[in-house]
């Protein structure tokens, strides 16, 4: 099992675009094999950062993942939509396996 882990620098004016955005994004990963546990915006703190997290069942699910996005109109939509509001202003991706008691 593998969770990808991504902190996002969102234009803090473009909140709501970045929500739509997300709202985007969940059902995708869901359709394409993963499970989304959400997208987390500012609210005390920073105004600028948001988090997602989703998680596959192995680091080679999540690759299978990436290369259909590039082909799904969905996907490719809600990346142009990102693209065209200017919501999101840089991202980092990182991974994690969970350790269980």
């Amino acid at each position: 099992m593998v969770t990808c882990y991504l902190r996002y620098i969102i234009d803090p004016y473009k909140l709501k675009e970045f929500e739509h955005y997300g709202k985007l994004w969940i059902p995708l990963v869901e359709r394409l094999g993963g499970t989304h546990h959400g997208y987390f915006l500012p609210s005390e703190g920073a105004n600028n950062v948001a988090l997602a997290m989703f998680t596959f069942p192995s680091l080679a699910l999540y690759e299978a993942y990436r290369e259909k996005s590039l082909h799904d109109q969905e996907c490719q939509a809600a990346f142009q939509y990102a693209a065209d509001t200017h919501c999101i202003l840089s991202y980092e991706r990182s991974f994690f396996r969970p350790v269980f008691a």
